[in-house]
């Protein structure tokens, strides 16, 4: 099984739909460093997983007039998150999440403290983050810009992992980056999603882009949409409700708003 795919788009399509968090795969020889028994790992995936977040991406290009890119990691974050900044730049690092996870989201053991995380980086981390630089730079190449939108759900009440669980928690938060997030693209997402309750950066702020082209290059620009989990399945790691469908339609319109 790849470790990701990048699944075509239209040619003259500057979006990429980026979906990193959506799966739930653990290879053998990664699951064997992991702590937890079954079960606890079972339910430590109901709360990390952005469950549904790649169907609702499927759904979205689609329905969208031209269809976007899709990147889509088929592996769990457990695994490797590859959002998160793979040295001492990463701020949930004080709570045991850089690039490789040490720490489960009630700040229990996952894997032993002194886990060295470079094999795993190595291994995933890298690969990724070459593979979706690349992307981007196809974008650039095809339509002179690309537009990252980081597709990602998160729990209707905080969990112990998160640093700033007490803020505001809309329906659909959007997570900004001062560089790479135009405020025409903000604007757009708030029109698409005009039927619900919009935030700023609350409870998650930042979205991705490539390392590469990070503060660096402004024809590349991000914007990470975080979708409450109660506004579209059962909590935690339960089914998708009819919920998924008006946002797919949103997502879909975001993305014709973009091209």
């Amino acid at each position: 099984m790849p470790s990701f795919d990048l699944l075509p788009g239209a040619e003259q399509s500057p979006v990429i739909l980026h979906v990193p968090h959506s799966a739930r795969e653990i290879p053998a020889e990664v699951r064997a460093q992991i702590v937890l028994d079954d079960s606890a790992l079972e339910r430590e995936l109901d709360h990390i997983v952005d469950a549904h977040t790649a169907e609702l991406a499927d759904e979205a290009a689609g329905r969208a007039h031209l269809m976007p890119w899709r990147f889509v990691n088929r592996l769990s974050r457990l695994v490797v998150d590859p959002e998160r900044f793979p040295d001492g730049r990463e701020e949930m690092l004080a709570v045991g999440m850089g690039a490789v996870y040490t720490q489960t989201t009630h700040r229990e053991a996952l894997r032993p403290a002194d886990t060295d995380p470079e094999p795993l980086i190595a291994r995933y981390f890298r690969p990724y983050a070459r593979a979706m630089t690349e992307a981007v730079a196809q974008r650039l190449a095809a339509t002179g810009r690309a537009v990252i939108i980081d597709v990602h759900s998160y729990p209707g009440e905080p969990l112990p992992y998160e640093l700033h669980g007490d803020g505001f928690r809309p329906p659909v938060c959007l997570g900004t980056d001062p560089f790479h997030t135009p405020p025409e693209l903000q604007a757009a997402a708030r029109e698409a999603f005009a039927s619900w309750e919009v935030g700023l950066d609350s409870p998650f702020s930042g979205t991705y882009v490539p390392l590469e082209v990070y503060g660096r290059d402004p024809r590349v620009s991000a914007l990470m949409v975080e979708i409450r989990r109660d506004t579209y399945m059962t909590e935690p790691g339960g089914p998708a409700g009819p919920g998924l469908h008006g946002l797919a339609g949103a997502l879909a319109a975001l993305v014709d708003a973009l091209v």
